[in-house]
C-alpha cells in the first residue's frame, strides 16, 4: 500500500536555483519534485510537494496532514528560526517528521543555527543540496515501514 506524505517548503523556495545560487545552487523546486518523485516510486510513497511564502499557510497544510498524510518532510526555510507557529502545528502530527535544509545552516550567520522545528524533528538533514530531500524521502520510507 503506498503511503502519502508532504513535503513543505517555505518562503523564497518558489525561486530556488535563481535566488543565490552560490547558496542554493542552480536545482529549481521542479528539479526536487522529480527527483522525490523517482524516490517516492522506489520506495512506496506519494507526494504532495507544496511551497508558501505565508506561514499561516503552511500552518495550514499540516493540520490538512493530519488527516491526509503519514509523513511531513519540511524545509522551513526562514520560518525555520522564527515561528513557534509551525512548531505548534508540527506538534499536533502524529507521524514522522523529518527537517531538511540545503544548505548547511551551521556553517552559516549564527541566527540560522537555532530552529524551533528540530524540537519536533524525528530528524535533520542539512548541507546536502536538494539531494538531502531525496535522502529524507529514503529515511522516511524506512521510518514508516519500521
Amino acid at each position: 500500500m503506498t503511503q502519502t506524505i508532504f513535503i513543505l517548503n517555505g518562503p523564497n523556495l518558489n525561486l530556488l536555483g535563481k535566488r543565490q545560487p552560490e547558496i542554493y545552487g542552480h536545482d529549481t523546486l521542479a528539479d526536487v519534485e522529480a527527483a522525490c518523485a523517482r524516490v517516492g516510486a522506489e520506495v512506496g510513497l506519494d507526494l504532495r510537494l507544496l511551497q508558501s511564502n505565508h506561514e499561516g499557510q503552511i500552518v495550514d497544510w499540516i493540520h490538512e496532514a493530519r488527516e491526509a498524510a503519514a509523513g511531513i518532510i519540511i524545509n522551513p526555510a526562514a520560518y525555520t528560526h522564527t515561528s513557534v507557529a509551525i512548531l505548534d502545528a508540527l506538534n499536533t502530527f502524529e507521524g514522522p517528521v523529518l527537517e531538511v535544509h540545503i544548505s548547511n545552516v551551521h556553517k552559516r550567520e549564527s541566527f540560522r543555527h537555532h530552529s524551533y522545528v528540530s524540537l519536533r524533528a524525528d530528524g535533520v538533514i542539512a548541507g546536502f543540496g536538494i539531494e538531502g530531500y531525496a535522502l529524507a524521502m529514503r529515511r522516511m520510507g524506512s521510518l514508516l515501514e519500521a
